[in-house]
């Protein structure tokens, strides 16, 4: 850095930009502070008959504890031409004033001052997730071109571009390794806290951290599209989506502050005709009637809530797209899930090997692997991988291989003749009776069986199946602990369904279902439970996912899953389900308890203002006390 740009940061200008910014986040607490010991200075000169002074301390409370939330409610009523809230405040404290009660509506101003910065710390705090996302961004990339090292803007990156990332660095964005291998930390992505080991064809992610080795990526997405850009466009959508009962609550905000003007203005008037009171009377508890009767409370029942829980999904890889399907998912009565990649890992593995007697089991493994390691096909790489994980020795070289198209491969090794693949290539008959039955009692279980035959003798079956997900069991256990029918849909057979079904713990499953099929049954779920959800991940489910009330996609799903589906778990965690759930029905209870206490005490302090109970101090306290505490309330949600 030069000596001139280095003076140019450290100089007084710049100093104080830096100080603006570390404060401007805290203005309004502060507004409101200033605001309080205004206040006390304004009490302590009206003890001391000081009365100009007095005034000029309080009218200066006013203005700097509610200049916020005066220029908010004014522009907000021009913008919706419609009156608000904040209004209302600005209207009891210049009220009180009128008729001498300087301190009771500095008071008002102050603690509507606390409320508003108390909100608006809601409101970061829920922001902070975002934050800390755009944070750690990278802004530039180590690009590699025939050997020569160029540090570039991550937006020039274009596919197919090499680039460099040392241990230490961050990804700078999505694409798959080709070089090296290397622990990375995918927290920022997944809210998984264990580092995963990656190497060659494997897939990284803009904003994950390498931690040891160096390794070559090529990228696979231009930075704008990246899972990490989509995770911030998706909480960013969320927070400014406003739920139905906020809708509610704003679209009664309005029409409440009309009613409550127009009783304060009878109020002036008509208990100094019928019940005889003085007009200051009269004009003292209309004046507490605007205060008391303000919605604050009720107002600030929901959306901060809603942000809470949001903010609270959003670190542990819970992304909602919007406060209206958080609260819908805690009505949800039934889940659809897809089997493939989701209830299943997505692929097939071996899970049983059956040797014909007198023969070795490691011998006809290593030359099944030996040749399946010529293939491509999905269960020939299952075989292989098996084989790795199972035997000491190192695959052998077929002399010869021949790929039987829709069949299997033939092979030769050390003069021996080997098929392995359908029973019909293998011969039906030997295949049916080896092993007495042994590959139809595997069939009828739902998993697909390969021959092995040596010389014209089947040798072995080798039977793989998709196999059900570690996690899966306790997540559909804690679904149905939690009152919610399960079920599964899939293209698959009956077989495979039934016996997937079984060992996924779901309690019912439709098998040999279409795209189309599962919107049907997803139709025929809605009627019967009402509130339904779909999990899935691929683009077939994508139909399906629209359908549902609520669609759960998993975060290593297909770009069309996840942009279509109304909930996004980073990681493909089944038990974040049950924790989404779980935060919803919380957030639901806590806006229940607001609603209820916020009602309550505006109906208890309106009775008591008639009654003549309740004076100007107390009305101001316990109405906008009673806002703090509804915010505190919804604040318990930003904890794990």
């Amino acid at each position: 850095m030069s000596t001139e740009v280095k003076a140019l940061l450290e100089s007084p200008v710049s100093k104080s930009e830096s100080l603006i910014e570390k404060i401007k986040p805290h203005a309004e607490l502060m507004a409101a502070l200033i605001s309080g010991v205004l206040i006390a200075a304004g009490w302590i000169l009206d003890r001391n008959e000081l009365a100009a002074p007095s005034v000029t301390a309080y009218i200066l409370a006013f203005i700097i504890g509610g200049f916020a939330k005066a220029k908010e409610g004014i522009e907000e009523t021009i913008a919706n031409k419609e009156l608000n809230v904040e209004m209302l405040m600005v209207f009891a404290a210049i009220g009180s004033a009128i008729i001498g009660y300087w301190t009771e509506g500095a008071i008002l101003i102050f603690i509507f001052a606390v409320s508003g910065a108390l909100e608006t710390y809601t409101m970061n705090k829920s922001h902070k997730e975002i934050s800390a996302l755009m944070e750690i961004q990278p802004e530039e990339a180590l690009r590699v071109n025939h050997g020569i090292e160029e540090k570039i803007h991550v937006s020039q990156l274009r596919i197919g571009d090499h680039i460099l990332v040392k241990p230490g660095e961050r990804v700078p964005s999505d694409g798959k390794i080709i070089k090296g291998q290397s622990t990375i930390d995918e927290s920022a992505i997944t809210g998984e806290s264990i580092p995963v080991t990656k190497g060659n064809e494997d897939a990284v992610f803009a904003g994950t951290v390498n931690l040891n080795g160096s390794i070559t990526v090529e990228i696979t997405k231009p930075n704008s599209d990246t899972l990490f850009q989509k995770i911030i466009q998706l909480v960013q959508s969320a927070q400014s989506e406003k739920s139905p009962s906020q809708l509610f609550i704003e679209r009664f905000e309005g029409t409440y502050v009309k009613i409550v003007l127009a009783v304060v203005f009878l109020m002036m008037f008509v208990p100094h005709f019928l019940l005889g009171w003085s007009w200051t009377e009269s004009f003292y508890r209309a004046m507490i009637l605007l205060v008391v009767a303000s919605p604050c409370a009720l107002v600030a029942s929901i959306m901060p809530a809603t942000m809470s829980a949001i903010s609270n999904g959003a670190r542990h890889g819970i992304l909602f797209k919007g406060g209206v399907h958080l609260e819908n998912l805690s009505h949800v009565k039934a889940i659809a899930f897809d089997k493939t990649g989701t209830l299943t890992k997505g692929k097939p593995e071996v899970t049983d090997v059956v040797v014909a007697d007198g023969l070795s089991r490691e011998d006809i493994l290593l030359k099944a692997a030996s040749i399946e390691s010529h293939s491509t096909h999905p269960l020939a790489n299952a075989i292989v991988k098996y084989a790795k994980d199972h035997l000491a020795d190192s695959l052998i070289s077929p002399e010869s291989i021949e790929d039987v198209t829709g069949w299997g491969v033939k092979a030769n090794i050390d003069g021996e003749e080997w098929k392995i693949g359908k029973a019909a290539f293998v011969g039906m008959d030997g295949a049916i009776s080896f092993g007495n039955g042994a590959a139809g009692k595997m069939a009828s279980e739902g998993k697909t069986v390969v021959f092995v035959q040596k010389d014209g003798v089947i040798a072995a079956i080798i039977a793989l199946q998709d196999v059900v997900r570690e996690e899966t069991r306790m997540a559909i256990d804690q679904l149905k602990n939690q009152g919610i029918y399960t079920i599964m849909l899939t293209g698959d057979s009956q077989n495979t369904g039934k016996a997937i079904a079984k060992d996924s713990h779901v309690d019912d499953y439709i098998a040999e279902c279409l795209p189309e099929n599962k919107v049907e049954h997803l139709k025929k779920l809605q009627e019967t439970y009402g509130t339904v959800g779909m999990v899935g991940d691929g683009i077939n489910d994508a139909p399906a996912l629209a359908t549902a009330n609520v669609g759960i996609a998993m975060g290593e799903g297909t770009d069309v899953a996840l942009e279509t589906a109304d909930v996004v778990l980073m990681k493909n965690d089944l038990p974040r389900i049950a924790e989404a759930i779980k935060l919803s029905r919380k957030m639901n209870g806590i806006i229940k308890q607001n609603v209820v206490f916020s009602i309550t005490v505006i109906m208890l302090l309106i009775a008591s203002n008639f009654l003549q109970f309740v004076d100007l101090p107390f009305g101001v306290i316990a109405h906008e006390g009673s806002t703090i505490l509804v915010i505190l309330n919804s604040l318990r949600l930003l904890k794990s």
